[in-house]
């Protein structure tokens, strides 16, 4: 009799699933909807996501930033965590940056002189190259440097603690890895890059007169003389200026990734990769919005301004 039952409600249970799946059935309550439309919600729902994770990243990073200005105001940081930190964000940084400013006001030498000499201003080559270095390329350059060799590493290195559960241990041990952690690294991106910047100006300025001198027979008084003329010390201090908040953008952006990194090593090696495109990405927008505001101050301040020619 329970046999019979049950084989009862298994053909009921059979014949309601043929029932339901029916293409008939179907063709009826489902209506059909255009591949357009289908594709137009798809794209519609794609840059919702992106939105929602846009906005909650950026949330996050917030809070990020505003605990570690909390923490390096509330207590100093402790001397055996800074100083290595100043000695890997600068010491170690001098080289490279060096030998970039160096190529880099040789090529402005090259490129600039054969523009100015059709118009027979190549004594002002000094002008263009030390302006150009001061005001721009300079921090750009430095900050670039610095995203590529220390923010990459920064966002490497805590990546891997996040990775293996060191940042937790910090946590668990009482200590705040906020504080110990980002507060000696954005001190020392935000204090060295200054004298990276001036570094750069340096051996730009000496690469191009070097160049203009030796290769392309530029006269020494001229090249100075005119460089004295057009490059001010507000066009240095821009550059200086500028490079306070690319070394602060290229610190917090990749201590946060570090902090936020996914599991596993793939994990660490795109915290790695994003720290570097997104700080250069903040590089640039920072360039451009304090070059706008610092140009509308030196009208102010100096409404006749500097005329190369």
């Amino acid at each position: 009799m329970v046999a019979s039952r049950t084989k009862l409600r298994e053909q009921v249970i059979h014949r309601l699933g043929r029932l339901v799946s029916s293409p008939s059935l179907t063709t009826e309550t489902s209506p059909q909807v255009s591949p357009r439309l289908s594709r137009f919600t798809l794209w519609i729902v794609d840059w919702g996501r992106v939105t929602y994770q846009s906005v909650i990243a950026l949330g996050r990073f917030s809070l990020f930033a505003w605990s570690t200005f909390i923490w390096m105001f509330t207590r100093a940081p402790r001397r055996e965590t800074i100083w290595p930190n100043f000695y890997q964000v600068g010491v170690l940084s001098l080289p490279v940056v060096a030998l970039t400013g160096t190529f880099i006001g040789m090529v402005l030498a090259v490129q600039s002189y054969f523009q100015l000499r059709q118009l027979g201003l190549e004594t002002r080559l000094g002008a263009v190259i030390n302006m150009t270095l001061v005001r721009e390329l300079g921090p750009v350059l430095a900050a670039t440097m610095l995203a590529g060799r220390v923010g990459s590493a920064m966002a490497a290195e805590l990546g891997t603690m996040r990775v293996t559960e060191q940042i937790d241990a910090l946590s668990a041990m009482g200590a705040n890895p906020i504080r110990y952690l980002v507060v000696p690294r954005f001190l020392a991106c935000l204090l060295m890059i200054p004298t990276l910047t001036i570094m750069a100006d340096f051996m730009g300025v000496a690469g191009g007169y070097f160049y203009s001198y030796l290769i392309l027979n530029i006269d020494t008084h001229f090249y100075f003389y005119n460089s004295a003329q057009f490059v001010s010390w507000y066009d240095l201090f821009t550059g200086l200026f500028k490079s306070f908040f690319f070394g602060a953008a290229i610190a917090m952006v990749s201590c946060y990734q570090g902090f936020n990194c996914a599991p596993g090593a793939e994990g660490v090696g795109r915290a790695s990769t994003a720290s570097f495109v997104y700080s250069f990405v903040s590089i640039l927008i920072l360039d451009l919005g304090i070059g706008i505001f610092l140009d509308k101050l030196y009208v102010v301040f100096f409404p006749a301004g500097a005329k190369l020619f």
